[in-house]
């Protein structure tokens, strides 16, 4: 066994050591396009998504320097029938380019892989033929033992993250691999890449353009490899004693076409070994970098950040990625690299294909649960634009007027929400002034969880406010009326005993009531505390 050429199946033993979920159904999906047109994969997803673990999976299958079926006993992939076809039959070229660049300097980097790897393919096969480049080298070894590679390359966009200054060499690196059927149909059976972004684009086309990508946008038939489903997470909370709610609050909110919930792997695996909801997100360095992209203005992308926060869904048009960390002309381009790093859950827009079954021209993003909101929250208040400062600022002064029952400062807030851009264009019922809500009490996120149409068993509470565990402050009931009266909004929060709605609640709490005159175009506000 070798670092680069087949180095075992110790990494997925230690994996499989451990509680495993099985993601072996992968193997039987990549098997199927071995030795055909299509054998050429790239499949993106976010940090902590389980990349790693899929790779050295791959190599545990495929590697013929070892053994693996009992590895594999009692997996999905042994009733694939595919499964003994593959199992340990090819010689693993296997490339974590991540660790490679620690090894050597990202100058150096490209002639450092190519000389380790023709150094062990001499070592193992010295009879071949011997070639100073290394994409003859593996024609040759072919040649010799009559058996094609597999191509494993974990981390694959690394350098174009890391070591920008190397991208044109690097990616000339791969194209003298895999761009080109007679060179790469010679050389490999398939060709499986993993990493955050997808191949970078050379002009308006994939640099690579030979391989089959799979992405956070379009994830295909891997999408239900990408994270955890639903019924996965549901047998690690029966198993672990854990409530599945909570996990589902905490870590769900991504989809992936045919799968409609998929959940961050690496934090539900943390929660399920420490019994502890929390966020596991800011211990990456995914987290570390999102304040870079909230700072951004690009195209007006302020207001956007404003609204994710507020809990909306915002359009995106994600075709004008070029697929890098840099190159950025819109406030979609900022938004799509978000999506591709997990910051944020995309939904495809399904009534924009065309009648040709074309390509989708936008789809619409989220912030897709606590987790990450609990980020997005955190750098809320650490913005650099004035405009989004000023709405924090403005929301800090209105909660502290509502608790205080300054109920002419109150309507006055609601009335400078209205002028904004945060207000919704046609102002004219009931549900254009629950939105200003949203963004009026925007800076109320790290205290409060907003539930919306809360039942109460009497009727349905417009919007409650219920502090979260940390939180010394009281629940707050906002109640909203449209060409009646404030008055009006409060009597009804009592006499349908909306604060019964709080079960298990004790303290103090807030009753708002919240009504605008079409005719004098002002808000108006009742405030108790009960």
């Amino acid at each position: 066994m070798g670092t680069y050429l087949n180095p075992g199946n110790s990494g997925f033993t230690r994996i499989k050591n451990r509680q495993y979920i099985d993601k072996t159904g992968l193997i039987g999906v990549l098997n199927r396009t071995i030795n055909t047109t299509d054998n050429l994969v790239c499949v993106s997803r976010p940090r902590r998504f389980g990349k790693s673990y899929a790779a050295q999976m791959l190599c545990a299958y495929y590697d013929k320097s070892c053994q693996s079926n009992e590895l594999f006993a009692g997996c999905e992939i042994t009733k694939d029938p595919t499964y003994p076809e593959h199992l340990n039959q090819y010689d693993v070229i296997y490339l974590d380019m991540t660790n490679l660049l620690g090894k050597t300097s990202p100058d150096q980097l490209i002639e450092y892989i190519q000389k380790q790897v023709i150094q062990e393919i001499r070592s193992v096969y010295p009879d071949a033929q011997s070639a100073d480049a290394l994409d003859e080298t593996l024609i040759n070894a072919t040649l010799h033992t009559g058996n094609k590679f597999i191509a494993l390359i974990d981390e694959w966009d690394a350098p174009i993250r890391e070591t920008p200054e190397i991208e044109e060499e690097y990616l000339r690196f791969l194209r003298m691999l895999f761009k080109g059927s007679g060179t790469t149909a010679r050389i490999f059976a398939a060709a499986y890449m993993t990493g955050i972004l997808p191949i970078k684009k050379d002009g308006s086309q994939s640099a690579i353009s030979d391989f089959h990508e799979y992405t956070m946008l379009a994830p295909g038939e891997f999408g239900r490899f990408i994270g955890f489903t639903e019924a996965e997470v549901r047998s690690i909370c029966e198993e672990g004693g854990l409530s599945f709610e909570n996990m589902r609050a905490w870590y769900d909110g991504y989809s992936a076409q045919t799968e409609r919930s998929i959940y961050n792997p690496y934090s539900v695996m943390m929660a399920a070994k420490d019994k502890a909801f929390r966020s596991y997100w800011k211990k990456t360095s995914a987290a570390e970098a999102l304040k870079t992209y909230i700072d951004m203005d690009e195209d007006g992308l302020q207001d956007v950040i404003a609204r994710l926060i507020a809990g909306e869904t915002v359009e995106v048009d994600t075709d004008a990625f070029q697929n890098d960390l840099t190159t950025f002309t819109s406030r979609d381009d900022v938004l799509t690299l978000m999506i591709h790093l997990g910051y944020l859950a995309y939904e495809e827009d399904r009534d924009a294909y065309g009648e040709d079954g074309g390509d989708i021209p936008a789809g619409f993003v989220r912030i897709p649960n606590r987790e990450v909101r609990l980020e997005f929250e955190n750098i809320l208040r650490k913005a650099k634009h004035k405009e989004l400062i000023q709405l924090v600022r403005d929301s800090d002064q209105l909660l502290k007027d509502t608790l205080e029952g300054r109920e002419e400062a109150v309507a006055g807030a609601f009335s400078r929400i209205r002028e904004t851009e945060y207000a919704p264009a046609y102002y004219n019922n009931e549900q254009a002034l629950r939105y200003i809500i949203k963004f009026a009490y925007i800076s109320s996120v790290d205290q409060y969880a907003r539930l919306e149409e809360l039942p109460t068993g009497r009727g349905l509470a417009d919007i409650v406010f219920v502090p979260k565990k940390r939180s010394v402050l009281p629940a707050m009931i906002v109640e909203l009326k449209w060409n009646k009266s404030a008055e009006g909004a409060i009597n009804q929060i009592q006499e349908k005993r909306y604060p019964s709605a709080l079960k298990g609640y004790v303290g103090s709490i807030v009753l708002v009531g919240i009504n605008y005159d079409q005719k004098t175009r002002e808000h108006s506000c009742r405030i108790e505390t009960v």
